[in-house]
């Protein structure tokens, strides 16, 4: 059993940026793949990135590619997602998901590839 809990939301200003956290209880944080999805209003959930159980592989929606940075602290039980160069339609609910998998090219990015998700956290950019 893991339990994901999100934390760095807020407001930010367009072009602005935030640095996401998701820390996970139990000891085997390092033998998930981890993933950040978000949700906008009224629309579906998509996925973000997704970063392998060493932290050596990593992937990312075309959106979020050269502005968004996962990475992971396996010490601190700890994934992160750093935001930069923010826009209005980066707005949503920020939810990151683990994966158990051990395999470092395994970078699961849908959802139905997760086994545990956190409640999520909110960004607004307001332009």
């Amino acid at each position: 059993q893991v339990q994901l809990v999100e934390s760095g939301g807020g407001l930010v200003q367009a072009e602005g940026s935030l640095r996401l956290s998701c820390a996970a209880s139990g000891r085997t944080f390092s033998s998930y793949a981890m993933g950040w999805f978000r949700q906008a209003p009224g629309k579906e959930r998509e996925f973000v990135a997704a970063i392998s159980w060493s932290g050596g592989n990593t992937y990312y929606t075309a959106s979020a590619k050269g502005r968004f940075t996962v990475s992971r602290d396996n010490a601190r039980n700890t994934v992160y997602l750093q935001m930069i160069s923010l826009k209005p339609e980066d707005t949503a609910v920020y939810y990151c998901a683990a994966k158990y998998s051990t395999y470092s090219t395994y970078l699961p990015h849908m959802e139905y590839e997760y086994d545990y998700w956190g409640q999520g956290t909110q960004v607004t950019v307001s332009s």
